[in-house]
């Protein structure tokens, strides 16, 4: 019998930052489709609600307490997560920080620079090269994804630092779509709007500021975690074999507007 095109069963997928969020969003699609799922996190509790949560699509589910910006510690959970799950065949490098910024840019502190680079882009890397060197040891391909934002493709003042590390994972991700072709590896970036999140309460808390988002965004909402389910299992999936090196923007529309 062929395979189901968009059938992920026997499929291993790492989601950084997956116990919540466009993570969880992320991490529920795959294992609809039948993946097995670790989650990499750094709050213990918010890791054991997501697995419980998953659980109900009946695939294993593997957590880490894990600080991306660590190098030694992305290592150290990259190889618990192989040994509790056997292989890596999607990364999705998706945890990452805000801005945090309410000044101007020639105000900013360069410990705020400093802070979103290790986590959004330190993160990215140190991430995405522990699944490369798992996958090149299997030997069969495999996917890796970013998390960017439209921050990186529009003018983001107050959130500079912010959009430069989008900016970097997504040429970082264009990087390897190429280097790694020839070994099945297939990037891909993926580029948020304004999503309903942790991250984006503070925005989501201001009358003034919905109301900006909602005029702007031609569906006329915010998008939640759930509306990456489907580029996820895509980009993992058969169906996009052929496809690599791109980036797709989920935002409802905000950047065509």
């Amino acid at each position: 019998m062929t395979k189901h095109p968009f059938d992920l069963s026997g499929k291993v997928a790492l989601v950084t930052g997956g116990n919540g969020g466009i993570g969880l969003g992320i991490a529920e699609g795959l294992a609809a489709a039948g993946a097995d799922i670790a989650i990499w996190g750094t709050n213990a509790a918010k890791n054991a609600a997501a697995a419980d949560h998953l659980a109900q699509h009946g695939r294993k589910v593997h957590t880490e307490l894990c600080d991306v910006g660590d190098e030694q510690a992305v290592d150290a959970a990259m190889q618990r997560t192989v040994a509790a799950l056997g292989r890596i065949d999607g990364c999705f490098a998706n945890a990452g920080v805000g801005s945090g910024n309410k000044g101007p840019f020639d105000q900013m502190a360069t410990e705020a620079w400093r802070r979103t680079m290790r986590v959004n882009l330190d993160g990215a890397f140190f991430t995405l090269r522990a699944a490369v060197r798992q996958m090149l040891v299997q030997g069969e391909g495999g996917v890796l994804c970013s998390t960017a934002s439209v921050a990186a493709i529009e003018g983001a003042p107050r959130s500079e630092h912010y959009a430069a590390t989008k900016g970097g994972v997504i040429s970082m991700m264009r990087g390897l779509a190429v280097e790694y072709a020839r070994k099945g590896i297939r990037a891909h970036s993926i580029l948020p709007g304004w999503i309903k999140t942790e991250m984006t309460s503070v925005a989501q808390g201001n009358d003034a500021f919905q109301e900006m988002v909602h005029k702007r965004v031609p569906m006329r909402r915010w998008g939640e975690g759930s509306d990456f389910a489907g580029i996820a299992v895509y980009l993992m999936s058969p169906a996009s074999a052929y496809h690599t090196g791109d980036t797709f923007v989920i935002d409802g529309g905000y950047t065509l507007f």
